[in-house]
């Protein structure tokens, strides 16, 4: 959709012909949306471009030390997209299951089936058998990839599991066929409109959706991506970056497509432990690392890192859940010399124009529906608002606030109040029921080991700093809050956790 006026940068990007905020940045130059090119296609052009050595590490394991160089990486990922589709005979529109870790065998298995038009279906590898069979429902994969100790959690498939983790599946990458691997695809080629991926909802408040993302979303986020590489100008040298989000979270998913069009190098950690990931920046002089924000958090608390030498960190992506204006305080007070930036994922926001806007909820047409306004706009349920530069802001979910007296209250301020004080090792808020106000503002509180703290203290220390109408008026402590891999406090489980004993206590009171 095109602006018919002129943008003001003085109003903040505001058009008043389409009553649409657009970016005050310089558009992103896209493909044709009818020309016959992937995401992949588009990632290895960008990555051909560099004036980086295919010398250049693309992979590496925290664990092991193994280097995949970029060299290495494209010849794999030519003989593995091979095996898929002639020996495995998987073909455009085929959904795949990826139920894998943190690994350096993903991003190639990732790479592999979008070349040839398969859909990547990744998944929680700490899901239930059941949560399993939700998945299967929704996108019907034919096949799965997932590692030996993920595999038997999975329902049989038309073309069974393959074990990633297993010397099979390391011949599949680098087995030399005899016939030319360069060969086209011909009529499996992929389309930008094509499916690409279905991503899942964390059901944060209510039932895991699937939603499919295509190869002109991807596409869309790459080019940005693409675009801030270049406005933050040359390096001296490759980015060497440390994921410490799941492969299988949209943060993670993207984050393995822009490194290989950018040439970074990946430190991959198998497992996420805070010292694992210092040790990790000090031993392989990483210099950008993507995170959630719990782990920001725990970086800040004083005794967690000086014991590392940190200096080769350039800056901190974090992304998946909000972060806090104490906490980011608190950070650059610590790490002075490091970048810290938020990034916000939705593959389309409401109102604002924007090229990666998803292709719905898959066998979800009435979620869909639900999610959509005129003209295809998103509805995506988040709290927002521009500022006077055109910067924007997002504060909460909708879905998440706090009726209060009439007022609303959003949890993620709360909670980044409650994180600040020296006492607090984690916390988040929920609402309570109650009859006379709606809803209380409930704090669900972690205490740091060797701290006193009591109720009356949290609610004073959050009372001295907010609105009245604000106020915390309940507090429980807990050994810790449910989250998601990527860090989304999971909500419906912490108020299955903590609320329902108390309403029942309640109940058999009256």
């Amino acid at each position: 959709m095109a602006a018919t006026t002129t943008i003001n940068p003085e109003s903040a990007g505001f058009n008043p012909a389409t009553k649409t905020f657009h970016s005050l940045r310089p558009p992103i130059h896209l493909p044709q949306e009818d020309a016959p090119i992937s995401v992949v296609d588009y990632v290895l052009s960008i990555r051909s471009a560099s004036r980086w050595p295919d010398s250049t590490a693309a992979l590496i394991d925290s664990a092991t030390g193994q280097r995949i160089p970029y060299s290495d990486l494209l010849k794999r990922h030519k003989s593995l997209s091979y095996y898929l589709q002639h020996v495995l005979k998987l073909s455009r529109h085929d959904v795949a299951l990826v139920i894998c870790p943190n690994c350096v065998q993903v991003p190639i298995l990732y790479l592999s089936l979008l070349s040839i038009g398969v859909v990547v279906s990744p998944g929680n590898p700490v899901s239930t058998g059941s949560e399993f069979a939700r998945l299967v429902e929704l996108s019907g994969p034919t096949i799965a990839f997932a590692t030996s100790s993920t595999a038997y959690k999975l329902p049989k498939l038309r073309l069974g599991t393959i074990l990633v983790d297993s010397p099979e599946f390391e011949s599949m990458m680098t087995h030399t066929f005899d016939l030319d691997l360069n060969l086209g695809l011909g009529p499996t080629q992929p389309s930008q409109s094509d499916v690409a991926a279905i991503l899942y909802s964390s059901g944060t408040t209510g039932r895991i959706k699937g939603v499919m993302l295509t190869h002109r979303n991807l596409i869309g986020v790459v080019a940005l991506c693409r675009s801030s590489a270049v406005a933050a100008g040359e390096r001296a040298s490759p980015a060497v970056l440390l994921y410490t989000v799941p492969l299988f979270h949209v943060f993670g998913f993207i984050y393995s497509l822009k490194s290989v069009a950018l040439m970074e190098t990946v430190v991959m950690m198998p497992r996420f432990g805070l010292d694992g990931m210092l040790k990790a920046v000090e031993e392989f002089g990483v210099t950008d690392v993507a995170m959630a924000p719990p782990v920001v958090v725990a970086m800040v608390k004083p005794g967690s890192s000086e014991r590392y030498d940190l200096s080769s960190l350039k800056s901190l992506v974090v992304g998946a859940a909000p972060l806090g204006k104490d906490v980011i305080a608190a950070f650059k007070a610590k790490f002075p010399a490091v970048e810290l930036a938020q990034e916000f994922y939705v593959l389309g926001h409401a109102r604002i124009i924007c090229a990666k806007l998803f292709a719905g909820y898959v066998g979800d047409p009435e979620g869909t529906i639900d999610n959509m306004v005129i003209n295809e706009w998103l509805r995506t349920g988040d709290l927002c608002y521009f500022d006077d530069q055109g910067f924007l802001y997002v504060l909460d979910r909708l879905k998440e606030l706090i009726k209060y007296n009439g007022y609303q209250v959003a949890p993620a301020e709360l909670e980044q109040l409650l994180q600040s004080h020296p006492c607090v090792a984690d916390a988040a808020v929920i609402p309570y029921p109650d009859e006379e106000a709606g809803q209380l503002p409930f704090a669900c509180v972690v205490r740091r080991p060797g701290c006193i703290l009591d109720e009356r203290s949290v609610m004073e220390f959050v009372a001295k700093q907010v609105a009245p109408y604000k106020k915390i008026r309940r507090v429980a402590f807990v050994n810790s809050i449910p989250k998601s891999p990527a860090g989304k406090i999971l909500r419906k489980d912490l108020r299955k956790m903590v609320l329902a004993p108390l309403l029942t206590t309640s109940s058999s009171k009256l």
